[in-house]
């Protein structure tokens, strides 16, 4: 071969191979009718899963339904969601059923979810003080994001970090179950806080 001549090429290197995003656990909690279902069918890029049960009249008598007296379904078990963030990273979407009753569920539900979205309708915070409490508890990072049911919410956000005596390092935020940007949004402030425990 003389110094002219082209160097003949072997065999074509292969592609370098496309690492498939890092799967992450999150849970979405709340109680009875805060918009969970909502939540993770509004920001799920598959057809969500869902347990939905039809209210009885015994249910009825069980569950508050005087601020969602259109509700005629509620969760029994789990929904289930998933939406890639970006090319590196999807999250697997978790939501609790929001009654006490199914309550010995969470401990599966929580297992190996880096952190949770305590969703909250401020017509009724109290209904959220065991979701808030199930974290705190176990030392999980969370958020709590308040539900603008009808476009508004009953109190500041200051009023609701205080009703619900969480840590200051908790984020509380508004958003809306049923959009898709919003929910996002409130998603990426539990992965800074997943992220924020990480390195420090």
């Amino acid at each position: 071969m003389t110094p002219t001549e082209p160097a003949t090429s072997g065999p074509a290197a292969p592609a370098a191979a496309v690492r498939p995003p890092l799967p992450v656990k999150m849970v979405i909690a709340g109680g009875f009718g805060v918009g969970k279902t909502t939540a993770v069918g509004s920001i799920s890029e598959i057809a969500p899963l869902t347990t939905e049960a039809a209210i009885t009249e015994v249910a009825a008598g069980v569950d508050d339904l005087s601020h969602t007296p259109r509700k005629t379904t509620t969760t029994v078990a789990m929904d289930f969601g998933c939406i890639t963030i970006d090319p590196t990273l999807k999250l697997y979407l978790f939501g609790t059923p929001g009654q006490e009753r199914f309550g010995f569920m969470w401990d599966d539900l929580v297992e190996g979810a880096i952190g949770g979205l305590v969703i909250v309708d401020t017509r009724r915070l109290d209904d959220c003080y065991a979701a808030v409490d199930y974290f705190e508890h176990k030392q999980i990072p969370f958020a709590v994001a308040v539900n603008a049911f009808d476009g508004r919410v009953e109190h500041t956000m200051d009023e609701v970090r205080w009703a619900l005596d969480v840590n200051e390092r908790v984020p509380v935020v508004v958003f809306d179950a049923r959009e898709r940007g919003s929910v996002r949004d409130a998603l990426l402030v539990v992965l800074e806080q997943a992220l924020a425990r990480t390195e420090g």
